[in-house]
């Protein structure tokens, strides 16, 4: 979908829908979408997501400046570097969805690797997720931050604030930020019992098998082996 009148339109119904489900709350949040000359819409800062007006969609030049509409999210550094370091990216969401921000609180949450390969919807609509430090919201700072990942990662989770998801379309932003949710639930209800997680063979399989990014099944990092089922992988 390349219309820009369609793309405000989609932009105000998923987080409507996203606003509607609890994913995030009052005015925070916000979602962009990349144009086909290389300027973005956005959703304007202070605003809520489940009232969004696509009149009032804050358009933007290739250079993020505003040419149209109200004044943009504060937290444009954010897209402005996902966008710089996933030239594949089409779309990105911001959300302060309640079980991501509460794994991003957790002290033993492991930075290259938030969530481990618990699904296989995780691995092929996230693949990995990586945490990055606090940063005050709007802080031009995190920038860095996140050009320092140099494109490894399609989701990252801001500690202490809420997770960050590029996709190519909008429909897959919207996607692998649900999952990414979802995954996080499961990791909270599941914190301490060592459940079984996919091998490095069954993520390397997903990654063959619908031809994902191939740095998804590159670096995966060993988990805990007192549970036998966790250890199939060795030696391969």
């Amino acid at each position: 979908m390349s219309n820009e009148s369609d793309l405000r339109e989609s932009i105000c119904l998923f987080g409507r829908s996203l606003f509607d489900r609890g994913l995030t709350a009052g005015s925070s949040g916000n979602i962009s979408v990349r144009l086909s000359d290389g300027g973005w819409l956005t959703t304007p800062t202070n605003s809520s997501l489940g009232f969004l007006d696509p009149a009032r969609l804050s358009r933007l030049d290739a250079d993020g400046r505003l040419v149209s509409g109200d004044a943009p999210t504060k937290e444009l550094p954010l897209h402005s570097a996902l966008y710089a370091t996933r030239k594949d990216a089409g779309a990105i969401v911001h959300l302060h969805s309640t079980h991501s921000v509460a794994v991003s609180m957790l002290p033993d949450v492991n930075p290259a690797e938030v969530l481990p390969p618990m699904t296989a919807y995780y691995v092929m609509r996230v693949g990995r997720t990586a945490l990055v430090p606090y940063y005050r919201p709007g802080d031009p700072a995190v920038v860095d931050a996140i050009r320092g990942l140099a494109g490894k990662y399609s989701a990252v989770l801001l500690a202490n604030h809420g997770p960050v998801v590029a996709g190519k379309d909008l429909e897959a932003a919207v996607y692998a930020t649900e999952e990414l949710e979802e995954t996080a639930k499961l990791r909270l209800l599941l914190h301490g019992l060592n459940p079984r997680l996919l091998t490095r063979a069954q993520v390397r399989d997903l990654v063959t098998h619908f031809k994902l990014d191939e740095a998804i099944g590159e670096d995966m990092h060993d988990h805990d082996c007192s549970n036998p089922h966790n250890c199939s992988h060795k030696g391969e």
